[in-house]
């Protein structure tokens, strides 16, 4: 993926103060059945009115009036999210202090994808860990699983290494998850179908290495289901795949609740999506390096200020009201195609 399509949605109230959030589907449903062409419908036809009708409080109550739709959590998100930053702007408080949180630098780790050889793979990892990176995450798929894994430990045997599958196996290779067990990896995400919940409960009974779901994750009640069979013992939280700020604090509730290790992931975002993660991840529950690496990672340039930079493997939190970043009028018409305004009738 050479380019990453996403679209930003900015709220004002009747002070002229703005909040900002990111539409982070992608444009095909490879991901999950969400496009960012079904989000835009949704967000002008259903989500925009409805907001319009609103009289409100506290963005929490977006979450509730938002019910009405069914998924299109994406669309969702990028409203709610949005208003979460208003609201904190509103207030001038950093986004991080409505979860009661102080952290002002968080670790971070990295996700590595397939490679040609091993000389190659370990290239790159050693890229990121003299970097900072406090956690590697490989990307597996049937033919490149173990041997690389392998490699990964034997040069970096203390480091936190994890796999992830992205549904690309079933429980027929059962025996080559058991193999992994012995790589002491933090965790094994997604290995089966992401609708599945009985066959990686039966994964989980026969491996010690924490499984953990992902494209499961859709709402609380999906963590209740996963919990209740034995399914994992880690979440992988996608702020936008959950339907905002509202819902994610919920799950955290519910997996501090019940002993299940909560991340956080991310969603190839913008300086914008990435800076609400900042702050949303400096809750002291998130002990887990989540996906939030620095700009330059993914992108060549970002439409914010101040850019994630990675610092001796912390990504610092941004500090002013809101999501604590401001974003540049002139990137954004440097970059932006097409814009629309709503207003209240």
């Amino acid at each position: 993926m050479e380019t990453k399509a996403f679209d930003l949605l900015i709220v004002e109230d009747e002070l002229g103060n703005q909040g900002i959030g990111e539409l982070v589907a992608f444009e095909r449903a490879d991901y999950i059945e969400e496009t960012i062409d079904m989000s835009r419908s949704v967000l002008q036809k259903e989500l925009i009115p409805c907001l319009f009708e609103l009289d409100f409080s506290h963005p929490s109550e977006i979450w509730s009036a938002f019910k009405h739709t069914q998924g299109n959590f994406m669309a969702k998100s990028a409203v709610e999210t949005a208003v979460w930053d208003l609201y904190a702007r509103r207030i001038g408080r950093p986004l991080q202090k409505l979860f009661s949180a102080e952290r002002s630098a968080i670790p971070v780790g990295v996700s590595i994808g397939v490679h040609d050889n091993p000389i190659d793979l370990l290239a790159t990892a050693k890229t990121y860990v003299d970097q900072g990176y406090q956690r590697i995450k490989l990307k597996i798929t049937p033919g490149y699983d173990l041997v690389p894994l392998q490699a990964l430990r034997e040069q970096y045997p203390e480091i936190q290494l994890m796999a992830d599958a992205n549904s690309a196996y079933t429980i027929n290779d059962l025996p080559l998850f058991k193999k992994m067990d012995a790589l002491k990896l933090a965790m094994i995400e997604q290995p089966f179908h992401p609708r599945d919940y009985v066959d990686h409960a039966i994964l989980q009974k026969e491996i010690k290495t924490a499984v953990c779901l992902d494209e499961n994750i859709r709402t609380l009640e999906d963590v209740k289901t996963a919990h209740a069979l034995g399914s994992c013992r880690a979440i992988n939280l996608k702020i936008p795949r959950v339907g905002g700020i509202t819902e994610a604090l919920r799950i955290v509730d519910f997996c501090q609740e019940n002993d299940l290790l909560v991340w956080l992931g991310g969603m190839f975002e913008s300086g914008v999506g990435r800076a609400m993660n900042l702050h949303f991840a400096s809750q002291d529950c998130f002990t887990f390096p989540g996906d939030l690496s620095a700009f330059d990672r993914y992108f060549h340039d970002d439409i914010v200020e101040p850019k994630a930079r990675i610092t001796n493997g912390l990504l610092m939190i941004p500090g002013q009201s809101g999501i604590g970043v401001t974003w540049q009028e002139k990137q954004l018409l440097k970059y932006a195609y097409d814009k629309k305004t709503y207003r209240i009738k």
